[in-house]
């Protein structure tokens, strides 16, 4: 595996400061990286009370920095969860169309702010990583990591092994590539089938439009594990903190 952070350490939880301003404003725990560039080219964040627009400026703890009129919030320790999601939320802030999602529901078990390390999508649950570090969550959910995630799948249809071969080698879609995937057949039920896949990029409804594209329809969906952290025995719809050491350990191998 990838190291994260080289010579990570409890330093490193405990507060980063300078840098590009889009990860200075990450590491804040207020939102992604990827929504702090969004937010900067839209003119949203001034530095030392100046409007910025490129995300290629570099800050210092010296440096004034405001998103939306704001101050930027004091850093605190950054920390890692596990959240056993459930079906039927979204792993989103904010829905359009007031569909349920993750961080409603979290508010009622915590006041911290949390990030998602990558999503899962509103049919399916189990094992979703949550940070208070944007700049963290960017870095654990790409695929340059090595991570693996695993998953559990049951899907209609008389599974063939030979089908679940093709994808040793990857496998290319409307166009879209799909990496290498480690696919197992456990237990055939009827006209319903319960597999293992192993992934390690996680493109958006991956597991479902690779099965469909070999005609099996995804009937449940659960994340059993990423990378060094599994679900185990964390009921649905709850949320568990990774201690201190624990996540040194799991994050400096």
């Amino acid at each position: 595996m990838k190291n994260i952070y080289k010579n990570f350490n409890s330093k490193t939880l405990k507060n980063l400061k300078g840098g590009r301003i889009a990860k200075v404003i990450a590491r804040s725990g207020l939102c992604s990286r990827r929504e702090a560039e969004h937010l900067i080219t839209n003119g949203k964040v001034k530095v030392n009370n100046k409007v910025l627009f490129k995300c290629s400026v570099n800050v210092t703890a010296k440096d004034k920095i405001q998103v939306n009129n704001q101050p930027l919030p004091t850093k605190v320790a950054t920390k890692l969860w596990l959240y056993n999601k459930q079906r039927g939320y979204l792993v989103t802030n904010n829905d359009p169309e007031g569909r349920p999602t993750i961080f409603e529901k979290l508010k009622e078990k915590s006041d911290s702010r949390f990030i998602s390390v990558g999503r899962l999508d509103m049919d399916s649950e189990g094992l979703l990583l949550l940070t208070n570090d944007g700049d963290l969550a960017r870095k654990l959910e790409l695929p340059s990591t090595g991570w693996l995630r695993k998953y559990r799948v049951r899907v209609h249809g008389y599974v063939i092994k030979k089908d679940l071969e093709l994808l040793k080698n990857g496998i290319t879609i409307d166009g879209i590539r799909y990496g290498k995937i480690d696919a197992k057949l456990d237990k055939q039920q009827g006209s319903n089938a319960w597999l293992t896949l192993g992934i390690k990029e996680g493109k958006n409804r991956e597991v479902r439009r690779v099965m469909n594209h070999l005609g099996y329809k995804v009937n449940r969906l659960i994340r059993v594990s990423f990378g060094p952290f599994q679900i185990k025995n964390l009921a649905s719809g709850a949320i568990e903190e990774i201690k201190n050491k624990n996540l040194i350990d799991q994050l400096s191998f």
